[in-house]
């Protein structure tokens, strides 16, 4: 189960580059129900995600670097690239700061993922964060596959 917010952001945090990153690249090879391949630096996966927004049903497997390069072409839509980075989140979470590249830039989103629906809602974001958009689907990254034209009309930060 995968319990998490994603929200806009408004600036950068300060040192971004001291943090750690993983260059992603993924496709999505149906997007009801999503599945979705990944290449996460040098390792690959095959996701399933269930409908939802804040809560979904989440189940990776391992593909090998062959089986990525055979499903790559079969991806709907455009592959997705950005950086994520890793920014700790005192007492015990992790920012997944996205940094999207390619056509989706210069869009930026921020994940938080939580134990439990409470603690996720009783969450106070930082100050460097915009808006919520845990509950828009726009924000799905198999949404944003079919391109920037998928977004609100509206200015990206």
């Amino acid at each position: 189960m995968e319990i998490e917010r994603k929200f806009l952001i408004r600036s950068l945090p300060e040192q971004l580059d001291s943090f750690p990153f993983h260059q992603i690249e993924q496709g999505y090879l149906c997007t009801e129900p999503v599945v979705r391949i990944r290449r996460q630096d040098e390792d690959y996966y095959l996701t399933y995600k269930s409908r939802g927004l804040m809560v979904r049903e989440e189940y990776n497997l391992p593909l090998t670097r062959e089986a990525w390069l055979h499903l790559r072409p079969k991806a709907d839509g455009i592959l997705i690239t950005k950086k994520r980075y890793l920014i700790p989140l005192p007492p015990h979470h992790t920012i997944e700061l996205d940094i999207f590249e390619g056509e989706l830039a210069p869009l930026i989103l921020a994940e938080v993922e939580f134990d439990t629906e409470e603690e996720a809602k009783a969450f106070v974001p930082p100050e460097w964060f915009g808006e919520d958009v845990t509950y828009s689907d726009r924000y799905h990254n198999s949404v944003l596959s079919r391109g920037i034209s998928s977004l609100p009309e509206r200015p990206l930060p």
